[in-house]
C-alpha cells in the first residue's frame, strides 16, 4: 500500500499521467484574455542588481559578488539568509498597481509564489524562510490575490522552485584567494541549512535527480494550490520531476473542475516538445513562434530585468506594443512583467509604460480581446526571430500588418504609421475572395476613404495619431 504524499491529491476528470493529462483543453478566458501583468517579486530585489542576486552574489567572477561585499559585506558573514530580512515592501500598495494593469487593459495577474532563492511568498506550512515570517512580515500571495479577484482577473501563480537545490550550491564555496580565501560562505553554515539546502557537491542541472528535493517541491507547491487556488499556475521550465509534477498539474486541474465543474485553470511550462506542452499551454520566455499555433501559448517577458536593476534600459513601451501585436495575430497571450522596487513600487518609467498601454488599449481592445487569429497572421517583408530568448526591437514598416478577428471583422494592425497616410493590405484585396463592406479606424471619430482593388485593399489615413504607435483597421466583411 502506497503512503506517498502525491496519494493526497484531489479525484477528478485527471489522472497524474501524461495519456490523461494530453486531454487538457485550454479554457475560453485564457484565449480570450490575451494580455496579463505579471509581479515577478521578491527578496531579490533589494539590492537593486536584477536576477539571480541570490546566487550570484557568490561566484567571485559576478559583478553582484563584487556589489554584495562593497555594500552589505563578504558573503561569509553577510549573505542572502540576511538579504532576505532587509526585504520591507513598505510601501507595496496591491490595490493601486491592480487598477493601474486593468487600465493597462491586463485581463489576467500571475504573482510570483517562490523563485529559486528558496523564499516562499504566502504562510507556507514546509518552509519557515517565507514573507509572513522574515521580510515584510505579510501574506504577499494573500494581497495580491484578493486585489485581483476583487476586479474580476484570473489569478495566477509562478512556482520556479523546481530549479533550486542546484541553483543555490554556490553559497557553499569559499574565496579561492584574498582577504577571505578559504573562508567558508555563510550557506555552509548548518543553521541555515532550512534556506541554503543539503546541497553540497550537487552538480550543475536545472532539475535535480534528488528525489529529496522531489517530494519537498511537491509539498510545498500543493501546499501553495491548496491556500490560493490560482487559475494558473507557471513552471519555470518543463513539467518536473516526473510522477511529481504531473501529480501537481492533475491536482491543479481536478481542483478547478471541484470549484467551477469544469477544468478553468491553465498549466504552463517550458519544454516544447509536442508531447509535452500538450498537458497544458506552451510557454516561451522573451520569446515567439513564426506562425500562427493551434493551441494556445503564451509570452512571457519583462520590460527591464526580471528583478529591479536600476541599471538597465527598458524597451519602450511601442517595443510592448508591437510584440502583444504580433503574439496575438499567432494565438498567443503576453505576459508581462514590470520590475518593483524593493519598497514594492514601480518607478516613473515603469508608470509611463502602464500609461501609454492604457491609452492604446482604451482604443484598441476590441482588437485584442476576445479576437482569434485570422487566416493568416500577418503580411509584409519584416518578421521579429522565432524562439526563446529572442526578443530585440524589430524595425517595422508601414507594409507589415498583423491580424486578428471575431464577429465578421478583421483587425488590421499597421506596425509602423504610413508616413505617406495610406495602408494598402494585400490580404484583402479583391482577388483574395474578401469582400469589403466597410473600414473603420479604430479611435478616430470620422470616416476613412478605401478602396478594394484586386491587388490590396487600400486605405486613407487622417493626419492625426489617434494611438502612439500601431493603429488598427476594422475591417468588416460580407458574409
Amino acid at each position: 500500500m502506497s503512503n506517498s504524499p502525491r496519494d493526497s491529491i484531489l479525484t477528478g476528470p485527471f489522472s497524474p499521467t501524461w495519456e490523461s493529462l494530453r486531454e487538457y483543453e485550454c479554457p475560453q478566458w485564457f484565449g480570450d484574455a490575451k494580455f496579463g501583468i505579471w509581479a515577478h517579486w521578491g527578496p531579490q530585489c533589494v539590492p537593486m542588481c536584477g536576477d539571480w542576486y541570490a546566487r550570484r552574489l557568490y561566484q567571485p567572477t559576478d559583478s553582484a559578488y563584487h556589489h554584495h561585499w562593497r555594500t552589505y559585506g563578504h558573503p561569509s558573514e553577510f549573505g542572502y539568509k540576511d538579504i532576505v530580512k532587509l526585504w520591507r515592501a513598505e510601501r507595496f500598495d496591491p490595490e493601486g498597481l491592480m487598477d493601474l494593469y486593468v487600465a493597462a487593459g491586463a485581463k489576467y495577474f500571475v504573482g510570483q509564489a517562490v523563485h529559486h532563492d528558496n523564499f516562499d511568498n504566502w504562510d507556507s506550512r514546509h518552509n519557515p524562510w517565507n514573507s509572513v515570517r522574515v521580510g515584510p512580515k505579510a501574506n504577499i500571495t494573500a494581497l495580491w490575490q484578493e486585489s485581483a479577484r476583487k476586479r474580476g482577473l484570473p489569478f495566477g501563480l509562478s512556482e520556479h522552485l523546481g530549479a533550486c537545490f542546484s541553483w543555490m550550491r554556490f553559497s557553499k564555496g569559499r574565496d579561492a584567494d584574498g582577504p577571505y580565501a578559504g573562508v567558508p560562505y555563510d550557506g555552509n553554515d548548518p543553521e541555515f541549512e532550512d534556506l541554503y539546502l543539503p546541497n553540497q557537491g550537487e552538480p550543475d542541472q536545472w532539475y535535480t535527480s534528488n528525489p529529496f528535493w522531489h517530494e519537498r517541491w511537491f509539498l510545498r507547491i500543493k501546499d501553495v494550490i491548496d491556500q490560493h487556488e490560482p487559475d494558473l499556475l507557471y513552471s519555470d521550465g518543463g513539467v518536473p520531476f516526473g510522477e511529481w509534477g504531473l501529480s501537481i498539474v492533475a491536482h491543479l486541474y481536478n481542483m478547478s473542475a471541484k470549484l467551477h465543474g469544469s477544468v478553468q485553470a491553465v498549466y504552463t511550462q517550458k519544454d516544447t516538445n509536442p508531447e509535452v506542452h500538450g498537458v497544458g499551454v506552451l510557454d516561451i520566455e522573451r520569446g515567439q513562434l513564426s506562425g500562427i499555433a493551434e493551441r494556445p501559448w503564451q509570452t512571457d517577458t519583462c520590460v527591464g530585468g526580471w528583478y529591479y536593476d536600476s541599471r538597465l534600459i527598458y524597451k519602450s513601451a511601442s517595443h510592448v506594443i508591437e510584440m502583444l501585436v504580433d503574439i496575438i495575430s499567432k494565438n498567443g497571450n503576453l505576459l508581462l512583467n514590470l520590475p518593483q522596487r524593493p519598497d514594492g513600487t514601480l518607478d516613473e518609467q515603469c508608470l509611463w509604460i502602464l500609461k501609454v498601454l492604457a491609452e492604446w488599449h482604451e482604443v484598441s481592445g476590441e482588437a485584442v480581446h476576445g479576437t482569434r487569429p485570422w487566416v493568416v497572421s500577418g503580411e509584409g517583408p519584416t518578421s521579429p526571430d522565432s524562439g526563446a530568448f529572442r526578443e530585440d526591437k524589430v524595425e517595422w514598416t508601414s507594409q507589415d500588418f498583423r491580424f486578428t478577428h471575431g464577429d465578421g471583422v478583421v483587425y488590421a494592425f499597421q506596425m509602423k504609421h504610413p508616413e505617406d497616410g495610406q495602408a494598402a493590405i494585400r490580404s484583402l484585396g479583391a482577388e483574395r475572395g474578401a469582400n469589403v463592406r466597410d473600414v473603420r479606424l479604430l479611435g478616430y471619430g470620422g470616416g476613412v476613404t478605401f478602396d478594394q482593388l484586386p491587388g490590396a485593399l487600400t486605405v486613407r489615413m487622417p493626419d492625426q495619431r489617434v494611438v502612439p504607435c500601431v493603429p488598427c483597421l476594422a475591417v468588416t466583411l460580407t458574409s
